[in-house]
């Protein structure tokens, strides 16, 4: 149980300790800075300890955003401070430092919350301090002060001011105006029934996969069905990030479930269309598979260019600031919001355009709106990074080089390889880009592809040979993704056999898994999957050089057969260490307040 160290001199009428414990907390008086410092030497390790100035004046949800926010080591806000056991240690040092200065005597007038917050600050610790808004936080000197200072806190409606928090602050236009004024309301509806983010987004989950096995049904009825649900998804899918945040709820475990579901229902669902297609004598398989390739193609050149610029220095462009000029006039904010597709707007038009229409027309719409969406956002990303002077950190290179998903051919490679080209890493990977999968469409399954993807194995390795930190090298990890996974749709679809595209289908999603894995790993600053693991499933240039050897070597029916085996097997041992990793990670909490996927 985590433990409030109340310190100085109880006010009468004061609802502190109430709020405290209401918040989970154990509450101990402290009578001076030695009494503070013996509490804390007393309080378990491995819990949460808060330390509280006794004339707090503020509302309940500013104690809650300052103390139990899981993310942060160390959190403050006016007239208190928490630790959890990640920033205990530093909490000690900086008591005792004030215990010593203050001779161990009564405590001084001024709050000792905020002169070891002030301390925790000057040694360079990192502390959280959330923004509080319009809530009160505060600790009033005198009678006069405390009461303005409680009129204060009268005047402002906290709970209105939570339900607004628990809407992230920047969202697609659909969500905002069509979902979150309703959405957040079933969150609070949640927390006051013990309900937690993760039963939400599982919740989610279910949702989306009864839809795909409506859709799957190949009826109008299924299909307008699909539709409703897969807006019921979406909305218990926002519903889940509004409620930990409404309840401050965040989790390892919940940041990872929330990002891998939302890719699952996805994808689960462009499956079930393509099933229902199947059932109305349609085949729009290559285009689901399409589909899918397109839109996780989007998603690693948002996450590349964000891994290699986030800690950049020298990190400004003339872009960016006409990107900065253009979302300060309120109407080009929405349109360049809308324009990317993000996953409000999407799912909204895949969920009408299943109701009314067909699933051709409906991945037609579909890949047409996400390449224009793709086009948008990487010319613009392209655009930056020409015009920006950025300096490059290592720890972005090296992401990269994990996002990379480069094996053990690539390694081989390496030393056989004489020497370095001066030539840009990202040419290299453009040029394997467009290799095998125009030699697999030209000639189809064949060894001119294989001969092709043992060209693409040394271009993988040469791409990756020095540290990635050109302008433009965050564009590698979605090149090589559109290589292995152009291969596979056009291999699959050349075999011209019935079952081969949907077993191209399940090892690419099965492939995309493992890549979405590595982001949120890298994200949760956990570090790229286990290098046994790259090398077990072949890597990128392994697993490309393999698809194209089989294709080449066997029948289509056994080609079919042994996509099917690989895709089972890759999805196996993926799953299974991902889901090890993740239950038992001690990656930090964190909860995506990005741009909509």
């Amino acid at each position: 149980m985590p433990t409030a160290i109340l310190t100085g001199q109880p006010v009468p009428g004061s609802s502190l300790e109430g709020d405290l414990r209401s918040l989970g907390f154990e509450v101990r008086p402290a009578a001076d800075a030695a009494d503070a410092e013996a509490l804390l030497a007393a309080v378990p390790a491995q819990e949460r300890v808060a330390v509280v100035d006794a004339r707090f004046v503020g509302h309940a949800h500013a104690l809650r955003l300052g103390l139990t926010d899981p993310r942060f080591p160390l959190a403050a806000i006016p007239g208190a401070l928490t630790a959890q056991p990640a920033g205990r240690q530093a909490l000690t040092r900086a008591l005792a430092r004030e215990n010593s200065a203050g001779g161990g005597t009564a405590l001084a007038v001024d709050s000792l919350a905020d002169r070891v917050a002030e301390a925790l600050d000057a040694d360079g610790a990192d502390i959280h301090h959330p923004e509080l808004g319009s809530l009160v936080a505060e600790v009033p000197a005198d009678p006069q002060a405390r009461n303005e200072a409680r009129q204060a806190v009268a005047a402002v409606d906290d709970e209105a001011v939570r339900l607004k928090s628990a809407v992230k602050a920047r969202d697609g236009f659909f969500t905002t105006f069509f979902i979150s004024p309703y959405s957040r309301y079933i969150a609070r509806w949640c927390a006051r029934r013990g309900l937690t983010p993760n039963q939400v987004t599982t919740a989610s989950l279910l949702t989306a996969l009864v839809a795909a096995g409506c859709a799957a049904t190949g009826t109008r009825g299924g299909f307008v069905a699909a539709g409703v649900l897969l807006i019921a998804s979406f909305v218990l899918d926002c519903t889940d990030g509004q409620l930990a945040r409404y309840s401050l709820q965040y989790s390892t475990l919940g940041a990872w479930l929330d990002a891998t579901f939302d890719r699952a229902k996805e994808y689960a669902y462009y499956a079930g269309l393509a099933l229902g297609a199947a059932r109305g004598g349609d085949d729009v398989w290559a285009l689901a598979l399409g589909a899918m390739i397109l839109q996780t193609c989007r998603h690693v050149v948002d996450f590349s260019f964000n891994e290699a610029n986030h800690d950049a220095t020298a990190n400004t462009s003339p872009t960016a600031a006409l990107s900065d000029k253009l979302d300060s006039v309120g109407w080009t904010v929405w349109v360049r919001r809308m324009i990317v597709l993000p996953i409000g707007e999407r799912w909204a038009m895949i969920a009408v355009l299943t109701a009314l229409t067909t699933p051709r027309i409906t991945f037609y719409v579909l890949l047409i709106g996400c390449a224009l969406a793709a086009t948008y956002t990487t010319a613009g990303r392209v655009l930056r990074s020409v015009t920006r002077k950025a300096r490059r950190t290592d720890r972005a290179a090296q992401a990269l080089t994990d996002l990379a998903d480069n094996g053990p051919s690539a390694e081989l490679a390496a030393r056989i390889l004489p020497g370095r080209s001066p030539l840009p890493a990202f040419l290299w990977a453009a040029v394997g880009a467009v290799l095998v999968p125009l030699a697999a469409w030209l000639d189809g399954p064949g060894w001119s592809v294989v001969g092709c993807a043992v060209v693409y194995v040394l271009l993988s390795c040469e791409a990756v040979a020095k540290p990635l930190k050109g302008a433009l090298d965050w564009l590698v990890p979605p090149l090589f993704r559109a290589a292995e996974y152009g291969t596979v749709l056009i291999l699959a679809a050349k075999a011209d056999v019935n079952g081969a595209l949907p077993a191209a289908f399940g090892l690419v999603a099965a492939v995309a898994y493992h890549h979405y894995d590595t982001v949120y790993r890298i994200r949760g600053n956990a570090g790229a999957p286990p290098a046994w693991l790259v090398r077990a499933i072949g890597g990128q240039e392994g697993r490309t050089l393999l698809v194209a050897a089989l294709a080449a070597l066997l029948t289509a029916t056994r080609f079919k057969a042994a996509l099917t085996a690989l895709a089972v097997a890759v999805a196996l041992v993926v799953l299974v260490e991902s889901i090890r990793f993740w239950v038992s990670s001690g990656a930090p909490a964190v909860h995506d307040e990005g741009e909509p996927a």
